[in-house]
């Protein structure tokens, strides 16, 4: 039986992964780093920025590290006052509502870019629940954030379903035995089957998730 769902924030609630390619785009150029949508793919997508800046600019001390991510996240908060939930998002959640499914946030993303996008996207009375990494031992790919999800809502992982929309959160999902969708806003769709999504949707309007969800 179904008693939580448990949702990546940065490209599963909304589309945020071209705004985040463009931010570090812009940042590591001043490294005279240019990037593609590739290398994003690969190396940052997904990922805590810690660890992001510490594989590509590991020449940084860690103080270094800290301001250019609160720099990198204060630009992309500036280039998205304007987002939009991901299609058939709200209706999802107001399935889940009526249905008295629990519901959270699962996500690597900073807190003050959790906050900033779930005000933008009026989502704070919704999904009030929010998991953030640096809250469990290790984030994404590691299932901490997941396990810690679970163990907050009070479900088992047989009782849950993920969407993720990058190969480093299914792999968290997964391996904290989460029922995983993935959400094909980002990355390739056989890149997030091959990390252990049980299958794939565009949005939150597919016809295959209704007719899973309504079984």
């Amino acid at each position: 039986m179904l008693s939580a769902i448990l949702f990546d924030l940065d490209g599963t609630l909304a589309n945020t992964d071209p705004l985040h390619f463009l931010t570090w785009k812009e940042i590591l150029a001043h490294f005279d780093l240019f990037i593609d949508q590739e290398f994003y793919n690969r190396r940052i997508s997904g990922r805590l920025n810690e660890v992001i800046i510490k594989d590509i600019l590991p020449q940084l001390s860690d103080t270094e590290g800290i301001k250019l991510a609160e720099e990198k996240e204060a630009q992309f908060r500036q280039l998205a006052q304007g987002l939009q939930p991901m299609n058939g998002l709200i209706h999802l959640l107001e399935w889940a509502q009526s249905r008295q499914i629990k519901q959270a946030v699962v996500t690597n993303a900073p807190r003050k870019n959790a906050e900033f996008m779930l005000e933008v996207l009026g989502l704070q009375q919704r999904l009030p629940t929010v998991i953030l990494a640096e809250e469990a031992p290790k984030g994404k790919p590691d299932p901490a954030p997941y396990l810690l999800a679970l163990n907050r809502l009070g479900v088992s992982a047989a009782e849950a379903v993920a969407f993720e929309d990058s190969p480093s959160g299914i792999r968290a999902a997964t391996a904290a035995g989460i029922f995983t969708i993935g959400v094909n806003s980002t990355h390739d769709s056989n890149h997030l089957l091959e990390s252990g999504a049980k299958w794939i949707i565009e949005d939150f309007n597919a016809s295959q998730l209704w007719q899973w969800l309504n079984q």
